[in-house]
């Protein structure tokens, strides 16, 4: 015969196990609910601009400094010049990669294309992460005298793959002979997002599609003239992420998402580009023969 439980441990026909799991799922949905609160919180007063600094120069608490760093990257006022030099310290001599990672982020976003120089040097990090900021940050900032950095760990199939897809992206807005070589022989690796953004780059610069048969692209850069193959190339913009919204996004009314528009990078539009034919520095790609 089954023996019914004493009522001090039912409740309306509930188990014990079946309470456990109901306490279980209050609690972790309060602390769901706790945290969903602290995010409105965070973000209906956020930092002060002053908090942010002085988060980002906390040498005894690298989240800290990161969390502040990124908070000046992406604030409205993050643009003031001792920022910017705070910036420029952080990429060259910052040893915490998360902190020197959103440094490349921030100068990236208001440098000029000098600072390309030294955000094109952190493609040689021992950090995956640090390496794909100086990618993406190379998208923003125009100075054709890192295209060789840039195609040269493009070329480089150890390195991740993200890194390279991000490289082809930014080469895309240096229309030379050089670029041209690295983006066509990317069309033979072995991961297709990096074959795509190499397409992709390859339209940009020359108006034309071809697939991503290498041979195609090699047979029409050697039977068009050299004063031709550059003259149909399209405006580059950056990319940034964006997204259609969707209901949740209006039901968190306290932080509806905000999207960054694609632009030009900084020194594209204001002379800074070296000419196409400038003295580049060519891959060895041997003409087709046959």
């Amino acid at each position: 015969m089954m023996t019914r439980l004493p009522t001090i441990f039912r409740f309306n026909g509930i188990a014990p196990c079946a309470l456990a799991a109901i306490a279980f799922a209050f609690a972790s949905g309060c602390d769901t609910i706790v945290s969903d609160f602290r995010s409105m919180g965070d973000v209906l007063t956020p930092p002060s601009p002053q908090e942010a600094a002085q988060w980002a120069v906390d040498t005894t608490d690298a989240e800290n400094m990161r969390r502040g760093v990124a908070l000046l990257g992406t604030s409205s006022f993050g643009g003031v010049d001792a920022y910017v030099k705070l910036y420029r310290f952080y990429v060259k001599d910052m040893r915490d990669p998360l902190v020197q990672a959103a440094a490349i982020a921030a100068l990236a976003r208001f440098g000029n294309p000098e600072d390309a120089v030294l955000i094109s040097q952190r493609l040689l990090s021992s950090f995956a992460h640090v390496r794909l900021a100086a990618a993406l940050g190379l998208q923003r900032l125009h100075n054709a005298s890192v295209t060789e950095a840039m195609w040269r760990k493009l070329e480089d199939e150890s390195e991740e793959q993200e890194t390279r897809v991000e490289l082809a992206i930014a080469l895309g807005q240096y229309p030379q002979d050089d670029v041209f070589q690295a983006l066509v022989a990317a069309l033979d690796h072995s991961e297709l997002t990096v074959n795509l953004a190499a397409l992709d780059s390859l339209r940009m610069m020359t108006g034309n599609d071809l697939g991503i048969s290498r041979a195609r692209w090699l047979s029409w850069y050697w039977t068009t003239p050299v004063e031709n193959r550059f003259v149909a190339e399209n405006v580059y913009l950056y990319p940034t992420y964006q997204r259609h919204m969707v209901f949740w996004d209006y039901v968190v009314f306290w932080d509806i998402p905000k999207w960054e528009s694609p632009s030009i990078p900084t020194g594209l539009n204001d002379g800074g580009a070296r000419g196409t034919y400038e003295a580049p520095i060519v891959p060895a790609v041997q003409a087709p023969t046959g």
